[in-house]
């Protein structure tokens, strides 16, 4: 039982942790495209 739960625990550490890094990827992603649309914006002044 005590196996169990523990598997249990490190699978679930191990989803939050990819979690975060993949929110984290998708955050640079989007800042990206923002700044380039910053850029298109001032170059179409």
């Amino acid at each position: 039982m005590i196996k169990l739960l523990t598997l249990i625990a490190a699978t679930l550490a191990l989803l939050t942790l990819s979690a975060c890094n993949t929110i984290e990827g998708m955050g640079r992603d989007i800042s990206k495209a923002g700044d380039k649309i910053e850029e298109t914006a001032r170059k179409s002044r």
